[in-house]
C-alpha cells in the first residue's frame, strides 16, 4: 500500500513536471501572445534550467538548518508565487524574470524530497520510495503536459500556468496534512556541506549525469520531426507518440527503483545508461519502419527513465552529511543534461543531416554516462578496499 506521505511528494513532482515540460508544447501560443519569434520564446526554457542550476544548491544551503517538512512547504510556496506571477506578467522581460524565479525551487524540492523519501521508506526499498516521488513527474508527462498544452492552444497559455499554480497549492496542502516530521540530517554548517563539491566523486557524478542523461534529451528534443519526417507518421499522431513516451516513463520509473534496490544504485546506473544507448541504436536503425515507431516510443521512454532513482540514491550515498545538497545538485546536473542533449543533438541537423542524426549524439552521450558510472564503481570499490585494509 502506498504511503500518503510519499504521495504528497509525488504531488510536488507532478506540479514541477508540468511547469518544466508544458512550456515546450505552448511556445507558439506564448510567441503569438507576446508578438515575438518562437526561437526567442524558447529562451524561457533555457532560463528555467538556469534557475534550477542556481536555486538547487543555494536554497538547500540556506534552508539546511530547518525541519525538512517546513522546507518543502516553503519551496512549494515559492513555486506557487512565482508560477502565478509568470501567468500574469505582461511583457517578455518580466516573463523571463519570473520564469527564472520559478526554476529556483525545482532542484531543492527534489533534493530535500529524495532524502525525506529514503527516511520514510521501508529498509531496503529506498530507491522504490524515490521512484514513487518521481511518479508525479512521469504522470505529468503522461496527463498533465497534454492537458496543459490543450488548454494553452484552445484557451490561453496563462490559464495553463494558473492551473499549474493550483497543483502547487494542492502539494502544499497534502505535504502539510500527510507528511510527518523527519530527522534533519543537514544540520552541518554551510562550509562543511560545500566541502562535498571539493571531492573527486562529486564531480564524477555531476559529469555522469550531465552527459549521460543528455542521451535522453538528444532523442526527446527532436522527437516530433523524427516521427513526422523520418518515420513518416501524420502530424496528428505525434500526440499519441508523446502519450506512449509518457506511459513508458511511468513504467520505467518503477523498474528503475526496483532494479536499484536489487543490484545497487551504481550497478543499476551502468545497466540503465547502457540500455539507453542500445535502445537509441535500435531506434536509429528501425525508425523508418512505421509500425515500429509507436512501440519504440514506449520502449525508449521506459528504458530512458529507469535512470532517475538509481542516480538519486547514488548521489545520496556519496555525500554523508550533505545528502540533500548532493541530491539537489543532481537535479541541476539533470537540467544541464537537458540543455546539452538538445544543443548537441541539433548540431548534425544544422549540417544538413536527417532528424535521426540526434540519436547518434544520444547514443554517444548515454555510452559515456555508462563508462563514467563504471569508472565510479571502480573508484568506489578501491576506496572501500583501502578503508577495510
Amino acid at each position: 500500500m502506498l504511503k500518503k506521505s510519499l504521495i504528497s511528494l509525488a504531488f510536488g513532482s507532478f506540479a514541477i513536471g508540468m511547469t518544466e515540460f508544458t512550456i515546450m508544447g505552448i511556445l507558439q501560443d506564448i510567441a503569438l501572445d507576446q508578438n515575438i519569434s518562437i526561437p526567442t520564446t524558447a529562451h524561457l526554457i533555457a532560463i528555467y534550467a538556469l534557475g534550477v542550476v542556481v536555486g538547487a544548491p543555494t536554497l538547500v544551503l540556506f534552508t539546511s538548518k530547518y525541519q525538512p517538512k517546513n522546507v518543502l512547504l516553503f519551496l512549494m510556496l515559492l513555486f506557487v508565487v512565482f508560477n502565478s506571477l509568470f501567468a500574469i506578467m505582461p511583457d517578455y522581460n518580466s516573463l523571463m524574470i519570473t520564469r527564472f524565479l520559478s526554476g529556483l525551487p525545482h532542484g531543492a524540492f527534489f533534493g530535500v524530497g529524495s532524502v525525506v523519501a529514503t527516511q520514510l521508506a521501508t529498509k531496503g526499498k529506498e530507491a522504490q520510495a524515490i521512484s514513487i516521488m518521481f511518479t508525479g513527474m512521469t504522470l505529468a508527462n503522461l496527463f498533465g503536459v497534454p492537458l496543459g498544452t490543450y488548454i494553452g492552444h484552445h484557451y490561453s497559455w496563462r490559464w495553463t500556468y494558473g492551473i499549474i499554480s493550483l497543483c502547487g497549492l494542492a502539494t502544499i496542502i497534502t505535504v502539510f496534512l500527510w507528511l510527518p516530521k523527519v530527522v534533519n540530517y543537514q544540520a552541518e554548517n554551510m562550509y562543511k556541506q560545500l566541502k562535498y563539491f571539493a571531492t573527486k566523486e562529486a564531480w564524477i557524478l555531476i559529469a555522469m549525469i550531465s552527459i549521460g542523461t543528455g542521451g535522453l534529451f538528444a532523442w526527446m528534443s527532436y522527437i516530433s520531426p523524427l516521427m513526422t519526417k523520418v518515420a513518416n507518421l501524420p502530424e496528428e499522431h505525434v500526440s499519441y507518440i508523446m502519450a506512449l513516451v509518457g506511459l513508458g516513463m511511468v513504467v520505467g520509473n518503477f523498474l528503475g527503483g526496483r532494479l536499484s534496490d536489487s543490484i545497487g544504485s551504481v550497478r543499476a546506473s551502468i545497466v540503465c545508461f547502457s540500455s539507453m544507448a542500445a535502445c537509441l541504436l535500435l531506434v536509429y536503425f528501425t525508425i523508418h519502419i512505421e509500425y515500429l515507431a509507436y512501440f519504440l516510443a514506449f520502449l525508449t521512454g521506459m528504458i530512458s527513465f529507469t535512470i532517475g532513482s538509481p542516480l538519486q540514491i547514488t548521489l545520496i550515498n556519496s555525500a554523508r552529511g550533505a545528502e540533500t545538497l548532493a541530491a539537489a545538485g543532481g537535479q541541476a546536473a539533470f537540467n544541464m543534461g537537458n540543455t546539452l542533449g538538445a544543443y548537441l543533438g541539433g548540431i548534425p541537423v544544422l549540417y544538413g543531416m536527417a532528424y535521426n542524426s540526434p540519436l547518434l549524439v544520444g547514443i554517444g552521450m548515454a555510452s559515456i554516462g555508462a563508462l563514467i558510472a563504471f569508472y565510479y564503481k571502480l573508484l568506489s570499490s578501491k576506496t572501500t578496499t583501502m578503508v577495510s585494509a
